[in-house]
C-alpha cells in the first residue's frame, strides 16, 4: 500500500434502485471516479448500486456528490471512514446480476426492504427482549464482534442466508405466540437490507434493519453508550475497525479469509499466506502449495518495492 501525505478518505456507498441500463451508468460512473483519481470497486446492477472507494477527500466529496446527482440516486447510503495508506490499487465499475449476491429470483430490495431504524435507535430496539435481532453477515466477520445476543446464522456466504432462514423460520412460527419482531444488521446496511425484502417475502411483516449498518452506528453513538462488543471486519486491507472508525490490529489469513489478532499471528500454526490456527488443518498439500507461491510473489513484489496485484 502506499503511504498517503493526507488521510485517506474512504467511502462505502449502496443503493438499491431499478436501473434500466446499467452499462450506460457504467458510461458515467467510471470517467467521474477516474477523473477525480480514485481507486476501488463499484458494482453495478438492475437493482442498484454497491461499492467502496478511496481518495483525497475533496475528491471523494466530489464523486459522491456527482453520484447523488444521478436519476434514482439521490438517496445514496454512504458512510465514510479514513484509511493510513490507500487500500485500493485501481478503480474498477463492474457490471454484475445483483450488487450483493443472495442467489434468488425476483427478491426487490428496492421496493419491498423492511423499515430503517437510525444508529441512534437502534439501541432501544434492540434492548426489547421481544425483539429478534439476527447478524446477516458471514461466521468469520461475526467471529471478531457483534451486538450482544444476535443470533449468528454461522454462514460462510450471504447465499447461505435465505436457506438457513427458511429453517430458522420454522421455528419462528412454531414457538411464537404472535408475530415476531424482527431486527437485522450486517456491515454497511446492504445485506441486511436485502434481507429484509427476503424475509418479508416469507410472510413476516414487522421486520427492521439498521441503517447504515455497524459502520455508521460505530461512527454516531458514543463508545460509552455503545452495546456493540469487539470490532468490526471490512472487505479491504484495512481488515476491520472499532468504535469511531478507528482501524483494529488485525492482519488476514488468505487461506480461510479468517482475520487474525496479535495471538493468532503468534501461534506456530501461523504461516503467512499459507495457513492460521483456524484453518491450519483444514486444507490439502495441494492448496497449501498453492498459497505458498502465492506468498513467494507477494513477498518478492515487496521486496522490489511494489504491491502484488492479487492482494487487492
Amino acid at each position: 500500500m502506499t503511504e498517503s501525505p493526507t488521510p485517506v478518505k474512504v467511502a462505502a456507498l449502496y443503493h438499491f434502485a431499478v436501473v434500466d441500463d446499467p452499462a450506460a451508468l457504467r458510461m458515467q460512473v467510471l470517467p467521474l471516479c477516474e477523473d477525480h483519481g480514485l481507486k476501488g470497486t463499484i458494482l453495478l446492477a438492475g437493482e442498484g448500486m454497491n461499492g467502496t472507494i478511496a481518495g483525497a477527500p475533496d475528491a471523494i466529496y466530489a464523486v459522491i456528490d456527482g453520484l447523488r446527482s444521478l436519476p434514482r440516486f439521490a438517496d445514496l447510503e454512504v458512510k465514510y471512514s479514513e484509511a493510513s495508506t490507500m487500500p485500493f490499487l485501481r478503480m474498477k465499475v463492474r457490471l454484475k446480476k445483483e450488487i450483493v449476491s443472495m442467489g434468488v429470483e425476483g427478491v426487490d430490495a428496492a421496493t419491498e426492504k423492511g423499515a430503517y431504524v437510525e444508529p441512534t435507535d437502534w439501541n432501544d430496539l434492540i434492548a426489547d427482549p421481544d425483539t429478534i435481532v439476527i447478524d446477516t453477515r458471514n461466521a468469520y466477520e461475526v467471529a471478531i464482534g457483534s451486538f450482544d445476543g444476535a443470533i449468528n446464522p454461522n454462514t460462510e456466504s450471504f447465499r447461505d442466508f435465505p436457506a438457513w432462514f427458511d429453517d430458522f423460520s420454522e421455528k419462528l412460527r412454531q414457538d411464537s405466540q404472535k408475530a415476531p419482531k424482527i431486527a437485522m444488521f450486517c456491515t454497511g446496511g446492504i445485506r441486511c437490507e436485502k434481507a429484509t425484502a427476503y424475509v418479508k417475502a416469507q410472510g413476516f411483516k414487522d421486520v427492521q434493519h439498521l441503517k447504515g449498518g455497524i459502520l455508521k452506528y460505530l461512527e454516531h453513538v458514543p463508545e460509552t453508550e455503545s452495546l456493540w462488543q469487539g470490532d468490526c471486519f471490512l472487505f479491504d486491507q484495512r481488515v476491520a475497525v472499532g468504535h469511531g472508525l478507528r482501524e483494529a490490529d488485525y492482519g488476514q489469513c488468505y487461506a480461510c479469509r479468517m482475520p487474525l489478532n496479535a495471538a493468532d499471528r503468534a501461534s506456530p500454526d501461523y504461516i503467512p499466506g499459507e495457513a492460521c490456527p483456524h484453518c491450519i488443518d483444514q486444507r490439502s498439500d495441494e492448496q497449501r502449495a498453492r498459497y505458498r507461491e502465492r506468498q513467494r510473489q507477494v513477498e518478492k513484489a515487496a521486496a522490489a518495492g511494489r504491491q502484488h496485484l492479487g492482494t487487492e
